[in-house]
């Protein structure tokens, strides 16, 4: 008889269980803890409680202290790699900045060239008009004397290039008769202006004079080069070199010009002499090479036919400098899209390295994804933190990225003597750029890691 209350105990020791109370010695009323006017009817000498409404679950949350300290736990927990994945975009943002403030420093360095070279430079050629045929030089002796009378012209001097009616000429160091012994050179007839307007670095010896060109003497001035070819180390002994069968001796050696660098390249020998010799110029017509200051290039351009020939000034055409303004944007903005592009290769480099390096990450870190949505996170949260993690990398690597792309810049700069130009608004958004390449390359494997399915996680 007493067995059926005891199994009676059981069974509502079970159900007050499973509705979560606690069973324990009294009334099943204190046991689920419900209060005493909510009992229901009695059966078997016990007292039976409704079971209580299920009460609504709150939804997952994850703060962004968590979020963030969640993210940087997964980071340390394999810095090497981390690092190494920072590097990317490192390497990206460095070559981006760097990239940049040696195209504007470069840029500034045209600037300043432009504005001493190009824009003090005239030329002026030879047209003879309609009576070219009959007037195969329309410069007159005094050319260089006309044009240096005007006002900002530093030097000017006539020239051209031999053509002589045999051929090719043949520059040897010696009388030999084997042609091929020589060297095959261009040979330019230049009055004394010429070399002087060309600015140039004299080796050894001096360049010709008015006197040279008034007396037709065979004298002739090379580049450092082709003395070299020749053997010619010095002009103490006065070395000769045969144009052809013509003996000139070498009175100066020339290591580079600021202008016309064609001369370095040439024997230069006096007007005169080379007309005289091989007669006027033929094809193409003499030209002439002015130097002016800087500021009275157009206005020496626009004086210069005048000056020369006021009965026949159309028998020359001024050559003035071209507007620096137009070559120095046209340089400037093809140096800018083909570095913008090797920047541009190098940020996909890095953002390639972040993304490969995330998912493998993902990969590895199955079992803990797993675990973290079988605790209740949502898909979002694992996303969250991905997203985090690569985001925190790229900055990272764009903030060190512009110290060395800076750091570099200043190092060439200081090196080459030059003023070095980094652009603000690239410092600044530099590691901006870094930030947006680590979220982009962390969409990916944010959304696998987000895919995950706990039940499957948790078997591996």
């Amino acid at each position: 008889m007493s067995a059926a209350p005891e199994r009676s105990g059981e069974v509502d020791t079970v159900s007050a269980v499973r509705h979560g109370g606690t069973a324990g010695p009294g009334t099943l009323t204190e046991a689920v803890g419900g209060p005493p006017h909510d009992a229901g009817p009695r059966t078997g000498g016990r007292r039976w409680h409704r079971p209580r409404s299920s009460r609504r679950i709150a939804p997952s949350r994850l703060a962004p202290r968590d979020l963030l300290a969640e993210a940087f736990a997964g980071l340390l927990q394999r810095p090497a790699r981390s690092a190494l994945t920072a590097l990317g975009t490192v390497l990206g943002v460095g070559a981006f900045v760097a990239i940049l403030g040696l195209t504007a420093t470069a840029s500034s360095q045209i600037d300043a060239r432009f504005d001493l070279l190009t824009a003090t430079e005239v030329s002026v050629e030879d047209t003879g008009g309609q009576d070219a045929d009959l007037a195969p030089l329309a410069f007159p002796r005094d050319a260089d004397t006309r044009i240096g009378a005007l006002h900002g012209v530093e030097a000017a001097g006539v020239y051209w290039t031999v053509t002589p009616p045999a051929g090719a000429l043949t520059v040897r160091a010696a009388p030999v008769a084997d042609a091929a012994a020589g060297e095959q050179t261009p040979i330019v007839a230049a009055s004394p202006g010429v070399l002087t307007a060309a600015h140039p670095s004299i080796r050894t010896g001096r360049t010709f004079d008015a006197y040279h060109d008034r007396t037709s003497s065979r004298v002739a001035v090379i580049g450092s080069a082709l003395a070299s070819r020749l053997d010619i180390t010095t002009l103490d002994t006065r070395p000769a070199i045969f144009i052809g069968d013509i003996p000139f001796t070498v009175i100066g050696i020339v290591d580079d010009v600021e202008r016309k660098a064609d001369l370095l390249l040439s024997v230069v020998v006096p007007l005169t002499t080379a007309e005289q010799i091989w007669g006027p110029p033929t094809t193409p017509r003499a030209q002439m090479l002015v130097s002016t200051r800087i500021g009275a290039a157009a206005q020496v351009a626009a004086e210069a036919p005048l000056a020369l020939r006021s009965d026949h000034p159309e028998y020359f055409k001024a050559v003035p400098p071209p507007d620096p303004r137009t070559l120095r944007a046209s340089v400037t903005s093809d140096l800018n899209q083909l570095f913008l592009l090797l920047a541009a290769i190098c940020l996909v480099i890095g953002a390639v390295g972040i993304a490969n390096t995330t998912l493998v990450a993902v990969l590895e870190r199955t079992g803990e994804i797993g675990l973290r949505r079988a605790l209740g996170a949502r898909g979002r949260h694992i996303t969250a933190q991905f997203l985090t993690e690569s985001a925190f990398l790229g900055t990272l690597g764009g903030l060190i990225g512009t110290t060395l792309g800076t750091l570099t810049v200043l190092g060439v700069a200081v090196t080459r003597q030059w003023t070095p130009v980094i652009p603000p608004l690239t410092v600044v958004l530099a590691p901006v750029i870094g930030l947006a390449t680590g979220l982009l390359a962390g969409l990916y494997p944010a959304w696998r890691a987000a895919r995950v399915q706990p039940a499957e996680a948790l078997r591996h």
